[in-house]
């Protein structure tokens, strides 16, 4: 594919401005062409956007030095002329490309961002350039710039965050999960990809924000409302939702409010890290309610949680659980 279709395509997609069809084709060119450890499919989105802003520079600059001019003895006169006229437009093109680098470096390169890698049970809050506030959940990543600098104020989150915006009308702030864009003024609201899922929820809890995929305009929603869009269908609703529980991680609780045990023990797995198995479908569909505080053991979790739906758990050898009994009634 010629190079400037495809740095044109580069550019929109790390933009999240591409089709289904157009990110296929990207994709398709990167396994085939300059991965060479083909592990694009393996990348999060912070690897892809480096590895493709690299790919692009490395492109353009190569592109500049192919370009320069070669001297070369010609015998006739009139291909002496010729040589003259095409080595004085090359000299041109290399010396105008050459001269405005730093300015197409500028606009192709996104502002420098510091990135925050949060380790699983740990929580970090950070304040930005501009006074907001942000809580990221552990086994989750931010990279944000030291300062906001434009008509915007962007950020890219992998996994799970409760964001305290300052509102500026001149400045929204967009967050960028994925290929879900969630844009406010000024508010406070809760971001989590849950990758075992395969959904992004976007949760309000003050003020009102705008939620899309990609382009397409998923609602804007305001205070105990929430969106949850599936990344396998691109299905997406909304519902009200208790805010305590859906914000409850900040205060390393874990909230059951009428969930299955099946719905607990996913939790669990995102907490502990750590593969839960049930032994028959009936322990897996009892429903309970209950709070496990800070600090609580997984084993202590579990005892309670058995003892409320009629079941017992075990260690396995390769440190997976499994839950076992007759369920609930």
């Amino acid at each position: 594919m010629d190079w400037n279709i495809m740095e044109a395509l580069l550019d929109r997609y790390l933009k999240n401005e591409t089709s289904q069809e157009e990110n296929e084709l990207i994709e398709n060119w990167l396994q085939e062409n300059d991965n060479p450890h083909s592990q694009w499919q393996h990348y999060n989105q912070g690897q892809k956007d480096q590895w493709l802003e690299n790919v692009v520079f490395t492109k353009i600059k190569h592109s500049i030095e192919a370009n320069e001019p070669k001297i070369a003895v010609i015998s006739h006169q009139r291909s002496i002329w010729r040589s003259v006229a095409a080595v004085a437009a090359i000299f041109f093109i290399g010396l105008m490309l050459y001269l405005e680098w730093p300015i197409l470096q500028y606009h192709l390169l996104p502002t420098q961002l510091t990135i925050l890698e949060v380790p699983t049970n740990q929580q970090k809050k950070i304040t930005l350039a501009d006074g907001s506030f942000i809580w990221i959940n552990g086994n989750s990543q931010l990279r944000y710039p030291k300062q906001f600098t434009g008509n915007v104020r962007e950020v890219y989150l992998s996994g799970e965050a409760f964001f305290d915006i300052h509102h500026d009308e001149k400045k929204p702030f967009i967050i960028h999960t994925g290929k879900v864009i969630t844009t406010v003024l000024g508010t406070a609201f809760d971001i989590k990809e849950d990758k075992i899922k395969h959904t992004i929820l976007v949760t309000v809890t003050r003020g009102r924000v705008s939620v899309a995929n990609g382009k397409k305009q998923l609602g804007i929603i305001t205070p105990r409302q929430q969106i949850s869009l599936n990344l396998l269908d691109n299905k997406s609703t909304r519902t009200v939702v208790d805010i305590k529980q859906a914000i409850s991680w900040q205060k390393r609780e874990l909230h059951f409010e009428d969930i299955t045990f099946a719905e607990a023990a996913l939790e669990l797995e995102q907490r502990f890290r750590i593969k839960i198995n049930f032994s028959n479908d009936k322990i897996k569909n009892c429903r309970f309610t209950g709070t496990a505080l800070k600090g609580e053991k997984l084993e202590k979790i579990l005892k309670v949680i058995c003892a409320f739906n009629n079941a017992t758990y075990q260690t396995k050898s390769d440190k997976s659980i499994m839950i076992d009994g007759a369920g609930c009634n």
